[in-house]
């Protein structure tokens, strides 16, 4: 005869490790929002106790144990990498040199867009942007991140970073991969 332990004698996971069990679930470089982390727990834990994972996650924030951005959480050291489709594929073709672009950065760019058959659908020789301001595609955004200044470098932005389902009729079709050779004129 084989006994098993009776199911209030087996060890049960915290509710933290129910939350760790759920953010590492979604896999997200952000992490897991609120409400992703509620609706696991409800599903897969049948737990539904709003009060005491808020102050679970608190105290969890405040012990290191969990980082909290907005309304999103992580778990310290662990980080996942963005799914291919909302990933855009660099390919430096000359560094530059000076200050490195980033987020709130106005760019100067010269550029050429094309289609994968390449169709060329747009170009410019000086095209000015603020990284991050929502003035242009996500894929602009990523792909012009951490360039310098006379740095040249091919894009290649999945249709979701891009102009998704609807396209941009009529040059750039629904679901189009793009492809943009950039240089960097200027960066302030």
């Amino acid at each position: 005869i084989i006994r098993l332990p009776s199911s209030s004698t087996m060890s049960k996971k915290t509710l933290l490790e129910k939350v760790f069990m759920g953010i590492r679930a979604f896999e997200s470089p952000t992490g897991a929002s609120l409400a992703s982390i509620k609706k696991y727990l409800k599903a897969e834990h049948q737990f539904e106790h709003n009060a005491k994972l808020l102050t679970t996650l608190k105290k969890a924030v405040s012990e290191g144990k969990l980082e909290q951005e907005k309304s999103s959480y992580k778990i310290p050291g662990e980080a996942y990498a963005p799914p291919p489709d909302m990933t855009v594929e660099i390919r430096d073709e000359q560094e530059g040199s000076g200050k490195t672009a980033e987020s709130g950065d106005t760019v100067t760019m010269k550029y050429e867009g094309r289609l994968e058959d390449g169709t060329v659908f747009d170009s410019a020789d000086k095209f000015r942007f603020t990284i991050d301001g929502g003035e242009v595609i996500k894929g602009w955004d990523q792909g012009v991140t951490g360039m310098k200044k006379g740095g040249r470098r091919t894009l290649v932005i999945p249709p979701k970073l891009g102009y998704g389902k609807k396209g941009s009729p009529p040059e750039i079709p629904p679901e189009a991969t793009l492809i943009f050779d950039v240089t960097l004129s200027s960066i302030k």
